[in-house]
């Protein structure tokens, strides 16, 4: 009796290895749109090559077979600390302690740049690390579905992984090009296991001496052309489907979280929590810096530059993975004439976690700070890719710009700016055109306009108060909320500074808002004969930026008694030294603070932990939903079986049932059978292990007994009894058992996972069939 799989040789696993190959780097093209470069695809079709070409180089040395993938992991080690382990390692392949502790930091911070990036993502560390293990991954599945399973046609298994992951992240999913070329891959490693089962048959019937080829009738090219690609049309169909089913999850965020988008990118503006923080009694320390020139700056976190009406909101733009803060550029705007000076900060992050670093604006570098931080082309602020704020130690250098009152005055106000820095709703509360109209009048510049309606603010018709706009039912920065805090004058920092910088625009000045700290407060200690300065949650603020011509973003301060008034913004600067704004009535509500920053609650909340947010929740959704396709065959053989003992049970055609699932569950175990009559099946199998106990044969031979009388009896031959049914069954179980228990591990592992019986059709080699005898 011929073996159950042929032997095939080194060249033809070879051959299995480079179809795989090809196959894995062509579906991992599907992340392209997600991911900037195209660097990471190199990157993890050398750890593919390295893991599949690794098998076939052991299984050409004869290595025994279930061996293989466990050593194809240790493979994928050794790449992985040759990549990523750099000093940890030892002779750069062997891992170490410290490798392992590296790997499980590039996790998390895979995790975290998973949560944080726009698409596309920038190729940091941790990302290229979480690719290039799950390609890893993924290839030795392949391997064993192909070379050890020799079950090709599940290769889709794996492969449809990276195709389905575009299809939650972005709308357009996955391209059709990409489609065509993994439809057209799976083709070929189909192709390439037919004529290598085909060759390794030949080989073996040969060498045995017994003809077990039959000549195929020759088949017209057209033929099996038209077929191949009617089964190309219905995998990219197939495809297609599932992409353009799949929801898009968010199209800003590489699997973000919501909450996250939702403050910084997706539009919802940050001032609603802000507030609530700013009414919490208790505060909590931010970071504390020593200057040493003694400045005193804000701190920005973010910059919000888009206004749709109803809120304030961050414009949509991915990392660029070429702003890293070792050198940052310079301030939009700013032309050499105005006079520049740059001064060291050094920071201590306390308790803040986020995602954005509290920086001066603007700055020129950032020196020690752990992970991957890139600034934004526009705003210079500096967000994280894949780590957070929380401990983090760093050298800011500040660049102190120092505008004259006559370069301001002197300035255009819009020329050379995006427009977006202008716009506003078509229809607003008449009150507040009116108001900019008011205040622009008699003003001969756009600087003019600026200082009279910071003025205006500062005045003593308004007063700060954090609790009246909650009382009032104006909270926020959308321009009802605006026009109603331009009627009542009370309100606190998000409501003066969205309000000048709406006035602002309705002058005809570029305008945003910066959320971030005021500098804090000084403590009696020093360092190194430098002073500390504290910063806590009491010291959140938000504060509006203008945009003029050749001095770039100049930040003003409306908001009376918090933050300090630049002197270029007071009235009569350049005229009178002394000239000073009022600065309002004293506050009947004191500034309150709130707890740390949280990139997963917004600006509100203690550190939570990251697998309580959604994004998190996306990545194991994701892992769960591949975990069910997975076990697809699995699930499906065990409700074949169910259905067939179903029949058995109510006399539909019980006897074919019975027998049926027999001939399957042999097929699944590897047990060779012969093709025929079942009484050729019975004999074939009736010399093996499993039926040599005379209470299984016997079971066997009643099975046989009761399908040939099914099959070859008189037409009216009646199903039997129900006591006969549950017989049929019961012999059914007992021979099963006896199969399992005569198969090894392996065997029975894949009957559960991997059943053949499902795919006999699909890998089924024309012209060929089993040798018969026992």
């Amino acid at each position: 009796m011929h073996p159950d799989q042929p032997v095939l040789t080194a060249a033809q696993r070879l051959g299995l290895t480079a179809a795989s190959f090809v196959l894995m780097a062509t579906a991992i093209m599907a992340l392209g749109p997600l991911i900037a470069s195209s660097a990471w695809w190199w990157l993890c079709a050398f750890v593919s090559a390295g893991v599949l070409f690794a098998g076939a180089g052991l299984r050409a040395l004869r290595v025994r077979g279930a061996l293989v993938p466990l050593l194809e992991a240790v493979v994928l080690l050794m790449l992985l600390t040759l990549l990523f382990g750099g000093s940890t390692s030892l002779l750069f392949l062997v891992p170490t302690p410290e490798t392992f502790g590296l790997f499980g930091e590039l996790f998390s911070g895979a995790q975290r740049t998973i949560a944080q990036q726009s698409v596309p993502a920038v190729t940091v560390p941790a990302l290229s690390f979480a690719l290039a293990l799950g390609v890893g991954v993924l290839s030795i599945l392949l391997d064993i579905l192909v070379q050890v399973a020799r079950r090709p046609a599940f290769a889709a298994v794996p492969v449809i992984v990276p195709l389905l992951i575009p299809g939650f992240i972005v709308e357009t999913g996955v391209g059709l090009p990409v489609l065509v070329l993994v439809a057209a891959s799976y083709l070929l490693l189909l192709r390439v296991d037919v004529r290598v089962n085909r060759s390794a048959r030949f080989e073996l019937d040969r060498d045995d001496g017994i003809a077990t080829v039959t000549a195929p009738r020759r088949v017209p090219v057209a033929s099996t052309l038209g077929a191949s690609l009617g089964v190309a049309g219905v995998g990219i169909v197939v495809a297609s489907m599932l992409a353009a089913s799949t929801p898009s999850i968010s199209s800003s965020l590489l699997l973000g979280t919501g909450s996250q988008s939702t403050l910084f990118a997706r539009g919802v503006s940050p001032f609603i929590d802000l507030g609530k923080d700013l009414r919490r009694p208790e505060p909590r320390p931010a970071f504390r810096y020593l200057a040493r020139d003694g400045d005193r700056p804000n701190f920005t976190l973010l910059t919000l530059d888009r206004f749709e009406g109803d809120v304030w909101s961050v414009a949509d733009r991915p990392v660029d993975g070429d702003n890293t803060v070792d050198a940052m550029g310079a301030p939009v705007g700013l032309e050499a004439e105005v006079e520049t000076s740059e001064h060291p900060i050094e920071v201590l992050v306390n308790e803040v976690r986020t995602t954005w670093l509290p920086v001066p604006y603007p700055s020129t570098r950032i020196d020690g700070l752990q992970g991957s931080w890139f600034w934004d082309d526009e705003s210079l602020t500096v967000r994280s890719a894949d780590t957070n704020t929380a401990g983090q130690r760093y050298e800011v250098t500040r660049l102190e710009v120092e505008p004259t009152v006559e370069q301001l005055r002197g300035a255009g106000s819009s020329a050379g700016i995006d427009g977006r820095y202008l716009e506003l709703p078509e229809e607003i509360p008449e009150i507040i055109p009116a108001t900019a109209a008011s205040l622009a009048s008699g003003s001969g510049s756009a600087y003019d306009t600026a200082v009279a309606i910071q003025a205006f603010l500062r005045s003593p018709e308004f007063a700060y108060s954090t609790e009246a706009p909650v009382e009032g039912g104006y909270d926020g920065g959308g321009f009802e909320v605006i026009g109603s805090f331009l009627e009542q004058k009370q309100g606190y920092c998000v409501h003066f500074a969205s309000t000048m910088a709406v006035l602002a625009r309705e002058a005809g000045i570029p305008s945003r808002i910066s959320i971030g700290y005021t500098s804090g407060s000084p403590t009696t200690e020093r360092v190194d004969g430098v002073q500390r300065v504290e910063v806590d949650s009491h010291d959140l603020h938000a504060w509006p930026e203008l945009y003029f011509e050749g001095v770039g973003w100049v930040p003003f301060e409306p908001t009376p008694g918090r933050g300090s008034v630049p002197a270029y913004s007071r009235p009569g600067a350049g005229q009178s030294p002394t000239s000073v704004l009022p600065t309002g009535p004293a506050s009947t509500t004191a500034p309150s603070g709130r707890p740390d920053l949280d990139p997963d609650r917004g600006f509100a909340g203690p550190a939570s932990d990251p697998f309580t947010n959604s994004g998190s929740w996306r990545v194991v959704a994701l892992l769960l939903g591949v975990a069910a396709l997975l076990s697809i065959p699995a699930l499906t053989r065990v409700l074949q079986r169910a259905m067939r003992h179903r029949r058995i049970r109510r006399g539909d055609r019980s006897a074919d049932a019975a027998w049926q699932e027999f001939v399957a569950t042999a097929a699944d175990l590897g047990i060779g059978i012969a093709s025929g009559t079942p009484r050729a099946i019975a004999s074939s199998v009736a010399g093996r292990p499993a039926f040599r106990d005379p209470d299984t044969s016997a079971a066997m031979l009643r099975l046989r007994d009761a399908v040939e009388r099914a099959r070859f009896g008189p037409d009216d031959v009646v199903e039997p009894p129900p006591q006969a049914r549950h017989a049929l069954a019961d012999d059914l179980r007992a021979v099963r058992r006896a199969m399992l228990h005569d198969a090894g591990a392996r065997d029975r592992l894949a009957a559960a996972l991997l059943p053949r019986s499902l795919v006999e059709r699909v890998v089924r080699v024309p012209g060929v069939r089993a040798g018969g005898g026992a």
